[in-house]
């Protein structure tokens, strides 16, 4: 297996690890001492070895991997990465047909100190860290085009989201003095209490928010979104009660429990192992068949509000999705779709999947910067103030 640099293995292992370390994983000294000794200990003799062998020792979490993968092709010397590295320091917009864009965080990590161009451009206007206009920047700054820093700063702005939800009237009934319907059971039970007089009792229906349903694809496609979306399911579930929770990619999964933790580190490792299909495919039409078999009946009786965050791309070119969409949106008080392929200005649904899915949705929504998610919580408010 050829060794960058002409260095010894062992310097370059340690080179590797500063890289992941740069790009925002979490690589401490035990790490690479483990990896050293697996590589000695294995003898490796290919790329496919080695590839293997420090996933094992560096990898902590599944959403890690995209970002594990484009570092390791890089710096063990994969041509076709190499040629795009410059691309990773340009904050340039890509085409759903082109291939996958290096991630920038891997760029920054590679140069170190040199800000991609478009930032030394902006450096004379804009002086403070975080300023009011950073955050501008930030708020419409793609996901997959993000550093480690702004990464960091996304999911800080994603906690701070509350997402409200308009309170809808129920079947059962409370006591209210300024009902307009008269209570004739507590009524009753007033007159034979008071038998001179007939105290009149009064309800109104009562009023609750109704259930959430987050339906997250974290598939391959979907792998540089997923993850900052799990923060904002996270920030969801402990804000409010009734909100569940399922990903799905070749299979669903139900992660309502492992998110209910308020330390986002341990709700989040929690739902790594409880997950098996990270970044794999997608077969959205037999994960949302499992979903209306298993749990739609028992969370949307009362009228549940569904997210669905997905890109659409089917891996079984939308066989049975048309009809479990249906079913869904039958089940949903309201049903909204939140697609990232919805940031590029020549998107359009050709693909079947979507095509199949979009007869059906209430909303159809962009979901790849924090923007977009703030404008969904302006939107859920807007319902708010037009039912007050």
């Amino acid at each position: 297996m050829p060794v960058p640099n002409g260095g010894r293995l062992t310097d370059n292992l340690l080179g590797f690890a500063r890289l992941l370390r740069a790009c925002g994983l979490p690589v401490g000294t035990g790490s690479i001492l483990e990896a050293t000794t697996a590589v000695q200990l294995l003898g490796l003799r290919s790329r496919t070895d080695l590839h293997a062998c420090l996933a094992a020792v560096f990898l902590t979490r599944c959403e890690q991997k995209p970002l594990f993968d484009q570092a390791f092709e890089m710096f063990w010397q994969n041509p076709k990465l190499m040629e795009r590295m410059l691309g990773a320091l340009l904050p340039t917009v890509h085409s759903p047909d082109r291939a996958q864009p290096v991630s920038r965080r891997i760029g920054e990590a590679l140069t170190p100190g040199q800000p991609p161009p478009q930032e030394a451009q902006q450096s004379v206007e804009f002086d403070a860290r975080f300023s009011a206009s950073d955050q501008e920047l930030l708020q419409k700054k793609d996901f997959a085009q993000m550093s480690a820093q702004e990464i960091a700063a996304a999911k800080a702005a994603i906690k701070r989201l509350s997402l409200p939800l308009p309170e809808i009237r129920t079947r059962r009934f409370i006591a209210d003095l300024a009902g307009k319907n008269i209570d004739m059971r507590r009524t009753l039970r007033a007159v034979m209490r008071q038998s001179d007089s007939i105290p009149l009792q009064f309800r109104r229906k009562r009023t609750r928010k109704p259930t959430l349903i987050v339906l997250c694809d974290i598939s391959g496609s979907m792998s540089q979104y997923s993850r900052l979306f799990l923060h904002f399911m996270h920030a969801v579930t402990n804000d409010r009660d009734r909100v569940y929770s399922f990903v799905f990619g070749t299979r669903l999964s139900h992660i309502s429990r492992q998110l209910a933790h308020r330390d986002i580190d341990i709700a989040l490792s929690r739902t790594a192992e409880a997950v098996a299909d990270w970044s794999g495919g997608t077969r959205i039409g037999a994960c949302l068949a499992q979903f209306n078999r298993q749990w739609s009946r028992r969370l949307l009786s009362q009228g549940g509000i569904t997210l669905l965050i997905s890109d659409g791309l089917d891996r079984d070119e939308a066989q049975g999705l048309r009809k479990e969409m249906q079913r869904l949106s039958r089940s949903s008080r309201r049903l909204i779709w939140l697609n990232p392929l919805l940031r590029y200005d020549q998107f359009e649904p050709k693909a079947r999947g979507i095509q199949a899915m979009l007869p059906f949705v209430d909303e159809f929504m962009s979901a790849h910067n924090i923007e977009s998610l703030t404008h969904l919580v302006t939107l859920l408010s807007g319902d708010i103030e037009s039912q007050s």
